[in-house]
């Protein structure tokens, strides 16, 4: 199952990342996909807040590669544009990182995608005119495809 949102500010965006922290489960890989700038960071930011983490702490782990945060929920927060291919990906460890109690936003995750934990959350991110972004979800789980029509349905809530 697929699902399409229009984000016209970053107020939006909030809301968007308020839905996901109401209906992905604890233990959960979200795939970010977008170009430099789309958002990537500040979704996870966003996310983060909503599970009691100071936003100001989130920064990306284009450098550091992966961040851990601790809160109501653990994130794990990776970054794979610096990655030179998948083996050096799942030398990280992440195969640790995806069978813990914990909310695994990849960016850049396209570029691993073979490594992915099964039944992922994909969420690309496509910058539209100077505000808007377009965020598709797409569910690589089959079995589970009630988790994007929860998004879907807390997004259209007042």
């Amino acid at each position: 199952m697929s699902f399409r949102f229009t984000s016209h500010n970053e107020a939006d965006t909030v809301r968007f990342a308020q839905a996901l922290a109401a209906c992905l489960p604890n233990r959960l890989t979200v795939a970010l996909i977008g170009t430099l700038g789309a958002g990537k960071t500040f979704l996870v930011r966003s996310f983060a807040a909503c599970c009691g983490i100071d936003p100001e702490t989130v920064v990306s782990p284009t450098f550091s590669l992966w961040q851990t945060y601790h809160g109501t929920r653990t994130i794990h927060h990776l970054d794979a544009y610096r990655i030179r291919d998948e083996h050096e990906f799942i030398e990280l460890g992440v195969e640790e990182c995806f069978a813990e109690s914990a909310v695994t936003f990849i960016e850049w995750a396209d570029r691993v995608e073979k490594c992915l934990d099964r039944g992922y959350l994909e969420v690309v991110i496509e910058p539209g005119t100077a505000q808007t972004r377009e965020i598709y979800l797409v569910n690589h789980d089959k079995a589970d495809d009630c988790l994007v029509a929860c998004i879907a349905k807390a997004l259209r809530k007042p």
